[in-house]
């Protein structure tokens, strides 16, 4: 089956097509973090605004990069939701409308659950295995059984690892968005120049809290003003990750041996994280069990990873109906609901 793909459930407006829900043929995405910089995050309406003025021209350009028209194209695979709504129904409109007026079916997919099958994108992982999903707005831990089936395990109760980054960043002066920017500055800094707290760490649960440790970095800039560039910053960016990365490996270590999992799959925008990645391929070398972290192009918010589960449900009989709307919040666990 050939996708169209569409993603625009926060501030990238994306669209791509992929073959049987594997080969990439295109992938092309539009990115606003430039426009929303100035305010130092995303600002919905302007974001909304943003994904209107680029959805055609971003789908034009996919199918050209594909050296394809529109009419080769045998379903559409969409993100229905979590995000934000505004955001949202411009792909959800977009993919309708074109499903519709070429008589194919479509389907809405779940965001993150586009992001635990992105690794698929270059090789696919053996079920059952355990995801942790590390985002600005996500931090979860998934038993994933098979297509549209997973168990929660653990997830944020405040901020997300992500977001922790990025307002982490701008209290050290860092321009928004700072978490790649304090991955970077924490290669050059000592990880146990500051002491920092690792919220829950040993709380016996699977349950994550990093508003915790972005305070505790408050209150030592308050105390300890930092230089921007300078190693004061570096080390203190190099604790802070190491704090985090404390805090993941240790959850999810826990959620391995509680579901005896033989592979891991790390998906998210903060998998990019150099520092997460090699402490996830350390935990699984001394686990002794299998790891799948997708190409950094493909942790991001991305189009060809709805592709992925898009094609198992659109292959299988399991369209979205034409009444289907958005939904600014989806719990993964009401995903299985779908094939009773």
């Amino acid at each position: 089956m050939l996708l169209l793909s569409i993603e625009t459930s926060c501030d990238e407006t994306a669209a791509a097509v992929v073959r049987d829900g594997r080969e990439i043929v295109s992938s092309v995405i539009s990115s606003q973090v430039a426009i929303h910089a100035e305010y130092g995050g995303v600002v919905p309406e302007i974001a909304s605004r943003k994904h209107l003025e680029m959805i055609s021209p971003v789908i034009t350009q996919a199918l050209e990069n594909a050296d394809i028209g529109i009419g080769d194209i045998e379903g559409v695979a969409v993100t229905r939701g979590p995000g934000l709504s505004g955001a949202l129904l411009v792909g959800f409109s977009a993919a309708k409308a074109i499903a519709a007026a070429k008589r194919i079916p479509f389907v809405g997919v779940n965001h993150i659950e586009g992001h635990i099958f992105a690794a698929f994108l270059e090789e696919a992982a053996p079920f059952p295995f355990l995801a942790l999903v590390v985002s600005g707005g996500h931090t979860h831990l998934y038993h994933v059984e098979g297509f549209g089936r997973y168990t929660t395990l653990g997830r944020t109760i405040d901020d997300a690892a992500g977001e922790a980054y990025d307002k982490s960043a701008k209290i050290m002066g860092m321009p928004y968005p700072g978490g790649a920017l304090i991955d970077k500055m924490a290669c050059s800094g000592d990880p146990a120049a500051v002491r920092l707290p690792r919220p829950l760490i040993r709380d016996g649960s699977l349950n994550f809290s990093f508003s915790g440790l972005k305070t505790a970095l408050l209150q030592h800039v308050a105390k300890h003003p930092v230089t921007i560039p300078g190693q004061d910053a570096n080390d203190l960016c190099a604790s802070f990750q190491q704090a985090v990365c404390d805090v993941l490996a240790s959850k999810t270590e826990s959620a391995i041996r509680q579901t005896s999992a033989r592979h891991l799959v790390v998906a998210g925008g903060v998998a990019c994280n150099s520092g997460l990645r090699s402490r996830m391929a350390q935990l699984c070398d001394k686990l002794q069990i299998g790891l799948s972290i997708p190409h950094p192009s493909l942790c991001g918010d991305n189009a060809a990873m709805l592709a992925v589960p898009g094609d198992y449900y659109l292959s299988n009989g399991f369209a979205s109906p034409w009444t289907q709307d958005v939904t600014a919040t989806w719990d993964m666990d009401s995903i299985k609901e779908l094939f009773l």
